[in-house]
């Protein structure tokens, strides 16, 4: 909400990525304003309702893991493959590594409210259309409606691998990594791009 002080809202939120990180994608309001030393009124008056909690959440996330992927691709003088493969194994490694708050934000939250679930989907949308319009500005993809079905293709097919990886981590990392840039390259080669 404006007029809201930024450090306290970035307080709140670090408290609420403490207690789910540490409880679980199941965790309660009542326990992050717990953690953040406050009651759950204080909580929602900072955010609007939960719905706000939980879009600052997904905008603080989904923006740090964006951010993290850029450079990954965009990288200058690295082919195709090695820019999918660095992107796509950056993606892995934050998702497993912060698997509860992974959960919360696009099973929970996205479960429990349909305009958290739009402002995820947007988000990730986003990245779709970064990456089209990075294929088609770099000639990767000539048909510049092709790069954008390519690049939401590709964000779409990673997303839920990932997803499913988390559920098989007995499938070694690499082998994941290998078969979505696999299929990446497969899409960018067929002498359709």
């Amino acid at each position: 909400m404006s007029g809201r002080d930024p450090d306290r809202r970035r307080a709140l939120l670090d408290a609420a990525d403490r207690v789910i990180l540490s409880e679980g994608p199941e965790v309660s309001m009542a326990a992050i304003a717990v953690e953040a030393g406050i009651t759950k009124p204080i909580l929602y008056r900072h955010f609007g309702d939960k719905s706000g909690l939980y879009e600052a959440l997904a905008d603080r996330h989904v923006r740090t893991v964006i951010s993290l992927l850029r450079p990954k691709l965009a990288e200058t003088g690295a082919d195709v493959r090695a820019r999918a493969g660095a992107a796509i194994g950056v993606y892995l490694d934050l998702v497993s590594a912060n698997l509860n708050l992974y959960r919360f934000l696009f099973h929970r939250a996205g479960a429990e409210d349909t305009r958290v679930r739009s402002h995820m989907t947007s988000l990730v949308r986003s990245l779709g259309e970064e990456l089209g319009g990075m294929l088609s500005a770099e000639r990767v993809v000539r048909d510049p409606v092709r790069a954008q079905v390519l690049g939401h293709a590709f964000v779409g097919m990673v997303q839920t691998t990932g997803d499913w990886w988390l559920e098989h981590q007995e499938v070694d990392r690499a082998q994941v990594v290998e078969g979505l840039v696999d299929v990446i390259a497969a899409a960018l080669t067929s002498g359709r791009a």
